[in-house]
């Protein structure tokens, strides 16, 4: 059942019920108190309070006083006082000015009908203001869990910069080589914050990062490289990491894997279990037919990224097996909805 829009405080007589059958011929639903304490528990689903000047002036006021003069500064609750006509009004009430409608008794039908529908036309406009402070308060709520993420995200990325740079310099024989590996390196990464970027909720889909890295490497007349497995978004503090680590599977198996041969194959898949509370994405990047393989002798950023910063940053398992019909990488990575924003000052 809706909450009523008008309360009746009417506690003399008949009045409660008639003005009730009043409003119910112009289609206001109300609701009838019998006392001041019962209309307080009403008064915050409420929209307006007809209330009777005596059943004011011989009740205990405070709480009713504190709960207008708490109103937020959108709010002017609006209160049709009636009154007798002639009298002056009691100095008593004075704290109901600033939200008061006062209708003098005895008064036509039409008058309370219309004194009450003009007090439901000023809430609905008041709502509507409270509704707009609320759109842009989370707005502004967004632009700073936004800024936040940026500064969060950019620190992360120069120091997988710096990692990589370092890492590459150490790998790489001549200038050149440095410059080509370092720079596909970035564009990896450049690819994969554009499409955080571009997505809403700064997600990044397992799929479109896999197709990135794998794409210029696949040929039209005879597809060697095949991907199966439902759409799973990742936040951006698995993407940058996985999307990285895509790029150096690929990379290598370009060089020295499946990827460097004509009748060479891949074959990644994946799947999502619940376990418990969490959800699991298994993951299987699958070589075949290309040269043989055997484990690399010097463990360069590659390796370093798969088998410790993957695991470290994205609390996942993972496995590599060099075997030699072709390299396996297996990843089990529990899936998160939320980022982790550190909270600034």
């Amino acid at each position: 059942m809706s909450e009523p829009n008008v309360l009746l405080l009417l506690p003399t007589g008949r009045d409660a019920r008639i003005a009730a059958s009043i409003l119910a011929a112009s289609g206001i639903d109300s609701s009838i108190c019998s006392n001041l304490e019962d209309a307080m528990l009403l008064l915050d689903h409420a929209q307006c309070l007809v209330v009777a000047e005596e059943a004011l002036i011989n009740c205990d006021r405070s709480r009713f006083a504190v709960w207008l003069q708490n109103q937020p500064a959108w709010s002017d609750f609006p209160i049709v006082l009636l009154t007798m006509r002639g009298t002056e009004f009691d100095k008593r009430l004075s704290f109901l000015d600033r939200y008061l409608v006062v209708l003098e008794r005895p008064f036509l039908a039409s008058s309370l009908a219309n004194s009450v529908r003009s007090a439901l036309r000023a809430r609905s406009r008041q709502l509507e203001v409270r509704s707009y402070i609320e759109q842009k308060q989370e707005v502004s709520q967004r632009q700073n869990l936004l800024i936040r993420e940026l500064h969060h995200r950019v620190k992360n990325t120069l120091a997988n910069v710096r990692a990589m740079m370092g890492a590459t310099a150490k790998s790489s024989g001549t200038v050149e080589e440095f410059v080509k590996d370092f720079s596909a390196r970035i564009v990896s990464l450049a690819e994969t914050h554009s499409m955080l970027t571009d997505d809403y909720w700064q997600t990044a889909f397992l799929h479109n990062l896999l197709k990135g890295e794998l794409d210029h490497y696949e040929t039209r007349d005879s597809p060697r490289i095949r991907i199966e497995g439902p759409s799973v978004p990742l936040i951006a503090d698995i993407a940058v990491p996985i999307g990285m680590a895509f790029h150096e599977l690929a990379s290598n198996s370009s060089k020295f894997g499946a990827l460097s041969h004509p009748r060479g194959q891949l074959d990644v898949h994946w799947s999502v279990a619940d376990t418990g509370d969490k959800h699991m994405l298994s993951l299987s990047w699958q070589e075949s037919n290309g040269p043989r393989v055997e484990a690399p002798k010097r463990r360069g950023f590659g390796t370093a990224l798969l088998e410790k910063v993957v695991p470290l940053q994205c609390d996942a398992q993972v496995e590599l097996h060099y075997r030699q019909e072709g390299l396996r990488f297996t990843l089990a990575l529990p899936l998160r909805d939320t980022r982790l924003v550190p909270s600034y000052a």
